[in-house]
């Protein structure tokens, strides 16, 4: 038993301080508790007679997992007395946050805050007291989070089986309008998400912010998912249950606060933010018109050159109004004056097309030059809040997103340690390490003083902290120093520094990292292989989605490059997937926001099939090719989304049994089987072109050599085991039309004299599972 503490006892504790005040149940003989591996968060508001059945339940259908409870209450009956009464058990912690009245901000939705801030588990689960919201169900939205590597996992009563129960017409025809609402107000957002108001819901604790959240009322779902960027989210359907005992919390009231949630979300931080720029600019116009009549009637000068004086006035009044009004309590790691340069920057860079424009428009259409000017500062209004909004006042959130080492363990494999977050690598990302990590990346300023070591490499573009430089030194840990340019460009630095490195590891102990996609049939592995923007995402993808609107069978393994076992084991390697806006028009629905889709064009163009042409073409020159790479994905990055983004609701697999191996090339259309070595030679060629840009050709030399072996050899012969009875074919296509034929290759039937498992025939006899031919 324990005592109660009210949060309200405490003095001068300002809300949320004072609502994170909690008592605990422990563990006999008064000993730490058992570190929990999932969180139950529970609301309640004069719940008495259910938190007893609900915790009897919880522990029948989670007898694997260490729990803890947090009910955050809000109640004026005995629930916490009857929370207090509860047995004690040495795999589960009970925990009470109570919440008197004046003290109780937000409702609900404020109480999921509190216990989100509270918890100390990886996984939290949010769901209510009164049983509706089955804890039977809550297995399959661990499994689920598991199988997919999302951040959210919504228990969903309109997906697939799941049901509203036996709840009234009147409540129903409610329940549907609002999520009918709320997908009319943000379809973006919630693109394949079925419930977005499920009050039930699974959430990897470190994906949310509570800070950003602002609840009102009931649904905080929808808070989280609108207020959260990047969430990768996924559902299981559920029956709703039958309340055990005690009222509805449903009102009126609560109507009326959701209608008000919509309302706050819809007009976001940034929207406001952006009418103070408006604003500000407004006023902006009118100093800018008197500077700039005072220039041209008064001083008599050229009304360009007027113009460029003028914004020079206007600017400085705009940049003090941006700064004390706009942006005002934003932390940023810029100080004011480089605040100030930038903003002066980009107002004069503004000039190179606002010049032109009033040119036309006054010499050429004869507008008065006052007006013109009007219309040339009103025209970059937009373009220059973005820039304003996620650069230049933007540096802190980034710093703050990047506070601490990012951690991440590749199937148990190689583990690597970077105070640079990796998106590439997001996907394997842990809270801890069991030991220290096998690869060790960081950023500095100045290259390191090393000892002398055999297996230590530098490459050096002597622009210094602004240019590229990487010093590597080799050896069972392996410890990597960049420079500060890599920091700003995470994809760089990864693809071009971490991924070479990681290659050759994987080699050292046994697995191939393989040029090529991967998709699953039942268990069955089947690789896509390709040169580098031959059209392989597009096809894995379009396979994907339209298995998913037909039988749902196939399952994502990876997209660019997978991992292979001797054996023929595939392991799941999921970058986010680089994409066009073809990639994007070919797909039903991908859950993309309307901002993502707008710079997808520019995107696609910089960083298209073309870009990266002209981009191997620099590197025949004596340019700092690296270092403008660098660059250039810093000021616009790849358009890399993850494949839960891009295709809801899609099956993930981990590993599958390798079956066989498709080339696809773009020519003639035509298809034809590939012997064993014409297989291994056009996959070792692929592998290798994937790895041809700066710095690798300089360092591969050092990657290759390892206890006097020659890791390339040691690579071709672990890829030649695994495609050992592997059949392959080559198919060349005019219309690109892989992702019809690959799928209709898989499935047909065949008269040859062997059938390996999905469908895919081969010649001779079948190999003997587990062997690998």
């Amino acid at each position: 038993m324990s005592a109660r503490i009210d949060a309200g006892t405490r003095e001068a504790s300002p809300p949320w301080l004072e609502e994170r005040c909690d008592i605990a149940h422990t563990v006999p003989d008064d000993s730490s508790p058992i570190p929990p591996s999932l969180t139950i968060v529970v609301p309640t508001r004069n719940e008495a007679e259910n938190v007893g059945p609900l915790v009897e339940r919880l522990d029948r259908c989670l007898p694997g997992e260490v729990l803890e409870i947090i009910f955050v209450d809000d109640s004026d009956d005995d629930t916490v007395a009857a929370i207090e009464a509860l047995e004690r058990s040495p795999y589960r912690v009970i925990r009470v946050i109570h919440r008197p009245r004046g003290e109780r901000h937000g409702g609900l939705g404020g109480a999921v805050v509190v216990g989100l801030r509270a918890a100390r588990a990886d996984w939290v689960c949010v769901m209510d007291a009164d049983l509706q919201h089955p804890p039977e169900v809550i297995p399959s939205l661990l499994e689920r989070a598991r199988a997919t590597h999302a951040d959210l996992v919504i228990a969903s009563r309109y997906c697939e089986d799941g049901s509203l129960g036996r709840m009234g017409e009147l409540r129903a025809a409610a329940s549907r309008t609002t999520t009918i609402l709320a997908k009319m107000v943000f379809p973006g957002r919630l693109r394949g998400v079925t419930d977005p108001m499920s009050g039930f819901f699974l959430v990897r604790r470190r994906a949310v912010d509570p800070d950003c959240l602002r609840p009102c009322g009931f649904k905080i779902l929808l808070e989280i998912l609108i207020r959260t960027e990047g969430l990768q989210v996924a559902e299981v359907p559920y029956q709703f249950g039958e309340r055990h005992a005690g009222e509805s919390k449903a009102s009126l009231r609560e109507a009326i606060r959701y209608l008000m949630l919509l309302w706050q979300l819809r007009l976001s931080d940034q929207t406001r933010r952006f009418v103070r720029f408006a604003v500000v600019g407004a006023s902006g116009l009118g100093v800018n018109t008197l500077a700039l009549l005072a220039f041209a009637e008064i001083q008599g000068l050229h009304y360009l050159v007027a113009a460029a004086l003028a914004t020079q006035v206007s600017t400085l009044w705009l940049y003090l109004l941006t700064e004390s009004f706009v942006f005002s309590g934003r932390e940023s790691t810029r100080g004011p004056l480089a605040r100030m340069g930038l903003y002066f920057g980009m107002n004069n860079a503004a000039l190179l097309f606002r010049g032109p424009l009033m040119y036309v428009l006054t010499s050429i259409f004869g507008i008065f030059y006052v007006a013109s000017n009007l219309i040339s500062l009103l025209a970059l209004t937009v373009l220059r809040f973005a820039v304003a909004d996620m650069w230049i006042w933007d540096a802190a959130r980034r710093a703050r997103r990047t506070t601490g080492p990012a951690l991440y363990n590749i199937h148990d494999i190689v583990t690597v340690r970077s105070t640079v977050p990796l998106p590439e690598l997001e996907q394997f990302r842990v809270g801890a390490l069991d030991g220290p990590p096998t690869i060790d990346v960081r950023t500095q300023a100045r290259r390191p003083q090393r000892v002398s070591a055999e297996r230590h490499f530098q490459y050096d573009e002597r622009l210094g902290m602004f240019g590229f430089w990487i010093d590597v030194c080799l050896g069972d840990a392996i410890d990597v120093v960049a420079s500060p340019l890599l920091a700003r460009s995470p994809h760089v630095l990864y693809t071009n520094v971490v991924e070479p490195i990681l290659r050759w590891t994987f080699v050292q102990r046994g697995y191939a990292l393989i040029h090529g996609a991967c998709i699953a049939y039942d268990g069955h592995a089947y690789l896509v292989t390709a040169r580098t923007d031959t059209g392989k995402t597009t096809t894995v993808l379009r396979i994907l989605d339209r298995q998913r609107w037909e039988n749902n069978t196939a399952a994502f393994i990876s997209d660019d490059l997978t991992l292979v076992t001797p054996g023929g084991t595939v392991l799941t390697y999921p970058k986010p997937l680089t994409i066009s806006k073809h990639t994007v028009a070919a797909l039903n629905r991908p859950a993309l926001t309307r901002r993502e889709r707008l710079g997808l064009p520019i995107q696609s163009r910089i960083h298209s099939r073309g870009g990266r042409r002209f981009a191997f073409l620099l590197t025949r020159t004596r340019l700092p090719i690296a270092t403008i790479n660098a660059l250039a994905q810093w000021l616009v990055p790849p358009p890399k989304y993850p494949v839960q983004r891009l295709i809801p609701q899609v099956k993930l697999a981990r590993e599958a049994r390798l079956e066989g191996l498709f080339v696809i090339e773009r020519g003639t259309d035509d298809e034809f089987r590939l012997d064993p070595d014409e297989m291994l030679d056009i996959l070792m060629s692929n592998c290798e072109d994937a790895y041809g840009f700066p710095p690798y050709p300089a360092i591969r030399g050092h990657l290759l050599q390892a206890n006097g072996k020659d890791l390339s050899v040691v690579e071709r012969q672990i890829v030649q085991r695994a495609l050992e009875g592997v059949p392959g074919r080559l198919i060349r296509s005019s219309s690109m039309d892989w992702a019809q034929r690959i799928p209709a290759l898989i499935a047909a039937p065949s008269q040859r004299r062997g059938m390996v498992p999905g469908g895919l025939a081969i010649e001779g006899p079948v190999p003997e599972p587990g062997t690998g031919g």
